[in-house]
């Protein structure tokens, strides 16, 4: 049992040093201008990939189950998630799972309440995993999340043939091993920065905020207080201009036939919601001024 656990966060170290690591060479390359718009295209076309396997696979598809897709698309979002270095889907799910349920208390998996460095990096290195058995039984019996959960390492050793295919040894290091490194310090941006610092908009039992810029990197994940509020929403950006670019490609999908059931917040949920936040704040400063000198 100690060995595979001392196993697991070898694992863990490797996948979060080697990025960093060469990431810091990258800088050094493009300080020295031996960078190409190639490598940078690749950059951004597999962390594109990657991250909406992510946001729309793991977390919006899997986890809260806001929208079916069809089979060939359920299977790709799988893959393009597993190539994001995250862990295995199922393994992900229960975890976030598990974060709803202990929401910033005791047994969180990644709550600020620990420490910001715990939320973001720290809790990978503790016994903080979820049992898919008790988390997400359901996940367990599917065929196709079973298939590529299992198969996590070929997905991984994929999302580093492909750029290196395409682009050799740069498109390995752009494409590869710095895209690893931003998507995992943006996805992890949503536990750490999004927990602390950002607006609520809505009322909810923990300390989920909103925070554009994450919004924007992390393609709608950032409008954190709005998915606590509704979880199964599967669009994070509830006003026009919270950018979610994750919602906007499920839209579409639905719109062309190949994701259906998507699940929408009726405008007078939120409103109501909003309302309860709004007369909770004038309450309170209503009783800060009674006891104000």
């Amino acid at each position: 049992m100690k060995s595979s656990a001392l196993l697991y966060k070898a694992t863990v170290l490797v996948a979060v040093i080697g990025p960093l690591i060469a990431t810091i060479y990258a800088i050094s390359l493009l300080w020295q201008r031996a960078v190409s718009w190639p490598d940078i295209v690749l950059l951004l076309s597999m962390y594109t990939v990657t991250a909406l396997g992510v946001t729309m696979g793991f977390h919006r598809m899997l986890t809260h189950r806001s929208f079916r897709p069809h089979p060939i698309v359920k299977f790709i979002l799988l893959v393009f998630g597993s190539m994001a270095l995250e862990g295995p889907a199922i393994e992900w799910a229960a975890t976030h799972i598990k974060h709803h349920s202990l929401a910033d208390r005791e047994g969180d998996p990644h709550s600020p309440v620990e420490g910001f460095f715990h939320a973001h990096i720290g809790w990978m290195f503790k016994d903080r995993m979820a049992d898919p058995n008790v988390y997400c039984r359901n996940l367990v019996k599917d065929p196709m999340i079973v298939f590529v959960s299992r198969t996590f390492f070929l997905w991984t050793a994929l999302s580093l043939l492909i750029p290196f295919a395409i682009g050799g040894w740069t498109g390995l290091l752009w494409g590869g091993l710095v895209r690893i490194f931003l998507t995992h310090h943006v996805t992890w941006s949503v536990n750490s920065i999004c927990h602390t610092f950002g607006r609520r908009d809505f009322e909810t039992i923990d300390q989920s905020r909103n925070e554009w810029i994450v919004g924007l990197l992390a393609f709608g994940e950032g409008w954190h207080n709005n998915h606590h509020a509704f979880p199964r929403s599967a669009f994070h950006g509830l006003r026009w201009w919270q950018f979610d670019l994750s919602g906007y490609v499920i839209w579409l999908l639905e719109r062309v036939g190949l994701v259906r059931e998507v699940y929408r917040i009726p405008v007078h949920m939120q409103t109501t919601r909003y309302r309860k936040l709004e007369s909770a704040v004038k309450s309170t400063s209503a009783q800060i001024e009674k006891v104000a000198p």
